[in-house]
Order: C-alpha cells, then structure tokens, then sequence
C-alpha cells in the first residue's frame, strides 16, 4: 500500500513549480513525451547553485582555492570555526564538479579539485617524513593506550605489555606505490591559520594541519582543545600538546594524522561518477581514476581493529588479517617522529553504519579501472562489500532505519562485552559508536549520507540485498517526513533508538526488538538534499515513483522556501552556543601552557577562554547578547556540504529523471483491494488514489464493461470513486476493477464483495477459536503521526488454514478524517502478501469510528497447525496530523512485546475466531 501521491500546495510559487515539472512529463496518448523547456529545470538549478559557490564574492573558497566548511566564521559543530575544512568537504568538492563536468563536458574543474585536495588534505612526505615512515614496524604497529570515557580521565597512560598485532597490508602497500608515507586525507584543515600554529609549527603560513578530538566517547566538540598535528613542543606546554592527551615517561616531538573513512570512500565514489561521464564527452581522466584507486587502497586500514587484535576474540593480538572486521570504522591514524625515526599507524575498532559505503567498497572490487595496485586491494575490498551488506541487515530496526554500529573494543578497553549483547561477528553492538555528546547515532542525517550510497549501489547492480534494505528504509521514511499543505516542510532532525538487533547468523531477522522514534524535526537542507538524493537513485533502480514524488517536493521545496543570494539556506536556533561561555575544558590541575595567541590553557578555563579570536567575530555581539538575555541565538548558514548536497540532488533528478524518457510504467493506483458489504447498513462508497505520472486514465472497466463516470464512479481531482449503488448491484465474491491507462497500462483494484445481512449478534465475551492474536503497538505515545500495530497469528487447531480467508481489525478513532495510508513494513510471509484496507464504520462506537482490516492475498500461503506468521504494520493521514492513541479501542500500552490484546479481532472466512468487536 502507498502513500498518497498527489496532496494541495497552497504556495503559489511552489504551485508554479510543481505545474511546469508536471507539464514536462506530459504524456500524449499512444505514450508519446511531449518536451517543454522545463524538462532541464533541475539542471538549472544545479548549475545556479554551481555559480554562487564559485561566485569569489560569496566567500565559499580561501584563496588557496580550499572549501571553507562554511561561509559564515562563528560556527561550532565538528568544526569548532566555520573556516576551518574537513575532508568531508573536500569530498564533496570533488562530486560537484564531476556533475558539473557531466554537464558542460567541462572537467577542469574536476582535474583541479583533486590538485587541491592533493596539495592540501594529503600530507606530503614533508608533513609525514619518509625517513620516519619507513621505520615503521608492522609486527608492532603503535603502543597501545585505553580510551576512557571522560576527558577528566585522560591523559591515558600508554602500556607498552598491552598485546598488538601484525599490521598485514604494510609492506604490499611499500611495494606497490614505493613509497612509505600514506596516501589519506588528514580529516581537519586550519584553511586560514586561525589558531596560529601554521605549516609545520612555522606559526604563519597556512593552511595547517591540527585536530581536536582525542579524549574519550563523552568529549563533545565544546569540550575539546585544538592542537597542532605537528607537534615540535614549542607551543602549549612543557611538552607540547602531547602530555594532555597520552602519559609517557619522556615526550617526542611528533606528527600525527587522521583520517576520516567515509570522507576518501566518497571521493572514490565521486570519481567513479566523474570518469562514467567524461567517457560520455570523451574526456580522459585517468591521473584522478589512479588517484581515487591509490586512496581506496590505503583506506583498507580502516577495515582492522586498532591494535590489531582479532575480530571477536579482542584480548588477544592479530596474526594478520583475523585483525580484519572488513567495515569503514570511525578513521584510521598515524604518525611519527619529526626527528627520531619511528612510526606507528592504528586502525579503529569502533564501527560506524553511518560511514559504510558499499558503492565504493563495489567500485575498487569490480571495476577495473579502479582496482587497487596491492596484491589483495581489491580482494579485501570484495570482501568488504559483503560484510557492509550483512551490517546494514544487522542492523535494520523493525521499522527500516538503521541502527548505530558495533565495536570490537567495549569501552574502547577491550573488556568483555555484558552479558546479553548482541554481537556481529563477534563484535558487541553499540547503541551510539565512538560518541555520546550528543549520541553519535542521533543524527538523522547519518541515515541519509549513508543509505545514498546504498541506493545507489543498488540502482548499478540491482543487488536483491539492497534492494530490501532500501524498501524497508524508504518505506519508514515515507512515514516520518513531512509533506505540509502550507507548502513546508520537515524532515527528521534526532532519533532516538530502543532494544538492540538480534545476534548475526547470517540472516536477517527484521529485528523486532530494535525500534527507532523521531523525537525531533528540522528543516537541515544538506540532509534533505542528500535524502532526496537516495530517494532518486532507489525510484529510479525500483520503479516507485512516490519516492521520486517525494524526492521532488523536497527539492522544490527547498527551491521556494530557501533560495537566497548566496545559496540555500535555513535559519537555525542554537541552544547550544550558551556553552561558549558556560562549558568547561577539563584541563589537570597544575597543567599550564597557552595558545598561539596568548589565550592560557589551565585548569578551570571555557571553550571561549581558548578561542578568545572569537570575541573579534562579527556575530560574536549578536551571541553575546542572546546569552545575557538568556535566549538561544539564530544564525543562517551556507556550509559548503550543503550547498553541494542540494545542488548535487538538482543534478541527479536531471540526469535520472528530466533527461530520461517518459516514466509510463510507473503510474499506480491506492489500495490495490478492498472489501464491500451488501449489508445496507455497512455500505460505502470505494476510493482510491490515481497517481498519473504522466499518464492519462482512459477508462474505469469491471470485465468487458466499462463504467459509466457520474453514475457508477467519479473522479475529484487525484480520487477516483467507485460508488456504493454500483457495487450493491455486484454479486457476492471477487469483482476486479481495471483503471486502463494510457501507454497500454492498466492497474486492478480486487473487490471482495460479503453480505453480513445475515450476521450474528455481538458476542458479550471475547472469541477464541482455532487462531491465536498476539499483538502489541510498536508506537505509545499518547498522540502519534503514525499508528504501529504488530501481529503474530498462530494456528492452534489441527487443520490448515488459507491465509487469504484470515482477516484482522484494528479499532481505533480518526481524529479528523483524511485519507489514509497502510504499509507493511515487514512480515515472515513477505510484504507484498499483506493487505491493508480502511474502513469507516457506519456506526460509531465507543474508542472506534474507524478501523483497519488486514487481508492477505493468494501468495501468502497457508498457516499449518502449530505455524505462526509476523506482521509489523503502519498506518498514517495523508497529511500526517496526529492520532490520539490513548482512547482507542484496540489500543493496548501494557504490551511491550507479544502478548493478547482481544480488543483487536481475527476472522476466518468471514466468521469471527478471536477477541471482541466494539
């Protein structure tokens, strides 16, 4: 069952827009497109957002050519200033000029963004001395120090008796490239040398290297102190910055680098993309190809646990690749003496599902133009791609999201894993991995960035895997964003996560006690951009042409609400910023040393305290004054990923859908079933919604004879009804109603036609026969956009049962009648075998005006004795206004799992077998 397709734009403007995208896609009958010129609109829009972000007047760029992470300076976030860069934001570069490229055959732009992402996120062997590198020793990777949950509980001691395995992918990486330096982006750029330590703690020149997280899952960005990369001890303390971190009896002066996975996967990705399409103008991009492949080979070290110990049995070291758990963890690191030679490098035992890219992990495995050079690059990333797969089915909750990850290091200390945890491959599930400030698996737009990469790799390989994980996962979706009559707009901003999955065996289990709840919405544009984005790719791949309706009116949406001289952007309200001045730097007691400009690092000093350049921000007045008046602060940013997510959206509607040829084939009806009773005093008219896509509705037939419109149906703008006074004329049985389409299409809606003229009077207890309902409500909140019934029928009599002759109801009251929408979200015998119908009872009763009766088809099967089926259901108004649960009749809040509930009823052929109707 699918939402409803078609709903009333009151804004005028956006009225506009959705009318000239609609006349582009007319189809004149005989499924021949009729053109317009608004068939590019969405390429426009990509290249107006291309010119603003190059516009040197809008401030994107440094002079260096380097994305700033935002045009804005006053920004914290994972950042902790706004011109300062990530990697992220280099990725992203890259992916917008390849779009660019694929449509003005112009790859310069492209060709150059990898010149700067080289020159300037990789570091050279001057910022990762070879001498140092090369003695690197792989039978001792790095010595091991625990990560402690507090940054008050660091500096951690470093334990050179802690095992650690054998680096396995060391010297075929020497071999392979010559060279013993790494070819990874450090995650973190001071572009503009804003805190002063410059190039290699020269001071001055920039852009520079530095980092700020270090100290443990509960250290937020407010709680971190900066530091240089290079770390010569000439700056901060006594030594450095290095004693704040680790304890060691003696300190090095030292260099060190991060890298963030997900960051260089997204270039291979948007390399691939950028090479597909210069073959397309015949253009050679082959240095950037050998570029992204070197990268990709090097990012396998962020498929091992830190120290190298195995997978699964954490407390002992690795032998070589049982160390591999195959995933995209959290980052990879590494470092060295600037002038002893040593060198270590770790990997990360903490696994993201938010960083997971199986698209890349399928380029470097399966194309040959990006297969690795070492000997086992592309194995292991053929490798990779599987387990990525089984990780995102690991972790799929019952209602499709995904959950947070795993960590192959419990506490970031090796202890073993509580009693009771469910594990993958031997690694512990983790509810929020690497961080807790605010919970790393929050975020709602960890979902989008992530299941973008695996819509997408499901539209290049339509792998069946993929496949499922992106019905359940748009299917969820379709239920928690918001499409308002108003013309705006929300999408989920914090999601909150309950229970766990279960234990990995190799099959996916639809996870019943794993449960997701948006506990927040926003208006985050970078992250609708990106969900439009895997909206897209999954409509086109799967042929639901709803997700492509709702990636649509995101993007125009977005277009007419947000569109301003610089780019797209929202206004925000920034709770948090009350910690510039309220939140403390944990610092040891005795511990002094200052920054580059003077600003003293000591015991007891703010986040301020050591950023004291802000108090020179051109919005630092605006900031101080909401905090004196005790008022969350508002700022508009532009942050570069954003502005490239939206405009990359733009593009790839352009290329999946403007440049495409007519979308015939994809026009539907809403419900596919349902049921009429002769019973005069249960009749009722039957709607259902037509979603066009570009086709004309020819005809309404049932068999050979076609009805008349005004006397057995009509039609109001998108609802077509099949009247009461027709269907009371049709005799007892399965009547098929075909909707025939333009382009040689037609859609069935089936009508079970029943007669309870003869029915029985209501039972004063409640029905038990040869059928056990055990049920319980996914969702309890008191009012709820959504209503989440779940369902396990048994068959406890001694003789089959046809499932298709078994009917469920649910009771409940409307609060405002609206259409509605019902989505099996999962079941044992299969999704497309449940079906839900919603029926307005003719007679209100107490708790129930309406209810919601699951059928099953044909499909489905048959229930053998002692057999039970699972079905995990949804249902929602097409303009997603609240239910109030609490006075429903077949509500029940007591059932946090499967239990009796007799307020909803079974009935097996039309006969009642279980509960008891209102």
């Amino acid at each position: 069952m699918k939402k409803k397709s078609f709903r009333k734009v009151i804004s005028s403007v956006l009225a506009l827009t959705l009318l000239l995208s609609f006349v582009s896609h007319l189809t004149l009958k005989g499924g021949v497109s009729a053109a317009t010129s608004s068939e590019d609109l969405y390429k426009q829009r990509f290249l107006e957002l291309w010119e603003e972000l190059h516009d040197p007047a809008n401030g994107y760029f440094s002079s260096h050519g380097i994305p700033y992470h935002s045009i804005e300076t006053m920004i914290v976030e994972a950042p902790d200033y706004g011109h300062v860069t990530t990697s992220e934001a280099m990725s992203y570069y890259l992916w917008l000029e390849a779009l660019y490229g694929k449509f003005t055959g112009d790859f310069s732009y492209f060709e150059k963004a990898w010149d700067i992402l080289e020159k300037y996120m990789i570091p050279s062997e001057e910022d990762q001395p070879n001498r140092s590198m090369a003695r690197y020793n792989p039978s001792s990777p790095a010595t091991y120090a625990p990560e402690w949950e507090e940054p008050s509980m660091y500096p951690a001691q470093l334990d050179f008796n802690a095992p650690v395995g054998v680096d396995p992918i060391y010297n075929e990486l020497v071999r392979a490239y010559g060279t013993n330096t790494i070819y990874g982006m450090h995650w973190l750029l001071d572009v503009d040398n804003w805190y002063g330590y410059g190039r290699r703690a020269d001071g001055k020149s920039s852009p520079s290297y530095i980092n700020t997280f270090q100290r443990g899952s509960q250290e937020s960005t407010w709680e971190t102190i900066p530091q240089p990369c290079w770390d010569d001890l000439t700056m901060g303390g006594r030594n450095g910055y290095l004693d704040l971190f680790t304890g060691d009896s003696q300190y090095s002066a030292q260099f060190k680098y991060t890298n963030a996975p997900d960051a260089d996967a997204r270039a291979v990705q948007a390399t691939y993309w950028a090479n597909v399409w210069a073959k397309e103008h015949g253009v050679d991009i082959s240095d950037e190809v050998a570029k992204a492949t070197k990268m990709g080979d090097y990012l396998r070290y962020s498929m091992f646990d830190k120290y190298f110990r195995k997978i699964g049995d954490s407390k002992q070291a690795g032998t070589g690749y049982d160390s591999a758990h195959y995933l995209m963890s959290w980052y990879y690191a590494w470092g060295g003496g600037i002038t002893a030679d040593w060198s270590w490098i770790i990997g990360s035992s903490h696994n993201h599902a938010g960083y997971q890219n199986p698209m890349a992990a399928w380029i470097l495995s399966n194309d040959s133009e990006f297969k690795p050079k070492s000997e086992n690059g592309a194995r292991d990333w053929g490798k990779s791609l599987e387990r990525q797969l089984e990780f995102y089915q690991w972790l799929q909750s019952a209602e499709g999201a995904i959950a947070g990850g795993a960590s192959n290091s419990y506490n970031g200390r090796y202890e073993t894993l509580p009693s009771g945890t469910s594990t993958f491959y031997g690694m512990g599930y983790v509810e929020n991995p690497v961080y807790l400030d605010p919970g790393s698996n929050t975020w709602f737009g960890f979902q989008a960035w992530s299941m973008q990469r695996v819509a997408e790799y499901y539209y290049q390989t339509n792998d069946a895997r993929a496949k499922d994980l992106m019905d359940k996962w748009v299917s969820w979706i379709k239920s928690v964003v918001k499409i308002n009559s108003d013309g705006t707009f929300a999408v989920p901003s914090n999601i909150e996560w309950s229970g766990q999955p279960d234990t990995w065996t190799g099959t996916p289990t639809g996870n019943p006690n794993l449960h997701v709840e948006v506990v927040s919405y926003g208006t985050d544009l970078g992250v609708t951009g990106s969900l439009a984005n895997a909206l897209l790719y999954y409509a086109k791949a799967s042929g639901d042409d709803e997700a492509r309706e709702l990636a649509k009116e995101l993007l125009d949406r977005i277009w007419t609400l947000y569109r301003d001289d610089k780019g797209v952007a929202a206004p925000e309200s920034r709770e948090d910023y009350k910690r510039f001045f309220e939140q403390e730097v944990y610092v040891p007691e005795g511990w002094t040393g200052t920054m580059p400009n003077g600003d003293k690092i000591e015991h007891g000093i703010t986040f301020l305290d050591i950023r004291s350049k802000y108090l020179d921000d051109p919005d630092y007045p605006k900031l101080l004054e909401a905090y004196e008046k005790g008022e969350a602060p508002e700022f508009t940013y532009h942050r570069f990923w954003a502005q490239c997510d939206v405009a990359i959206a733009n593009g790839i509607y352009s290329i999946l859908f403007s440049e495409s040829d007519d979308p015939a084939n994809n026009s539907s009806i809403t419900p596919s079933s349902a049921t009429f009773d002769k019973n005069e005093e249960n009749q009722k008219d039957i709607d259902v919604t037509v979603t066009l896509n570009g086709n004309t509705l020819e005809a309404v037939k049932a068999g050979n004879s076609t009805l008349v419109e005004g006397v057995d149906y009509s039609i109001r703008g998108n609802t077509v009804t099949i009247k009461k006074e027709f269907l009371a004329k049709q005799a007892v049985g399965n009547l098929s109603i075909v909707f025939d389409f333009s382009a040689g299409l037609d859609r069935t809606l089936s009508v079970k036609i029943v007669d309870t003229t003869q029915g029985s009077e209501d039972p004063e207890e409640p029905v038990k026969g040869d059928i056990l309902l055990e049920s319980f409500n996914a969702g309890t909140q008191a009012t709820s956009n959504s209503i989440l019934p779940r369902y396990r029928i048994t068959n406890t009599g001694n003789s089959s049962i046809s499932l298709s002759d078994l009917k469920i109801r649910y009771y409940y009251t409307i609060d405002g009648d609206k259409s509605q929408t019902f989505w099996c979200d999962w079941s044992s015998i299969g999704s497309n075998n449940v079906v839900g119908t919603f029926v307005k009872m003719s007679s209100p009763k107490a708790g129930a005006d309406y209810y919601l009766e699951i059928s099953f088809t044909d499909g489905a099967g048959n229930l053998e004795p002692g057999a039970s089926i699972e079905v995990q259901g949804r249902f929602s108004k097409s303009d997603w206004s609240n239910y109030t649960q609490t006075d429903d009749y077949s509500f029940n809040s007591s059932n946090s799992y499967y239990g009796e509930n007799n307020k909803v009823t079974v009935y097996l052929s039309e006969k009642l077998v279980y509960g008891m109707e209102p």
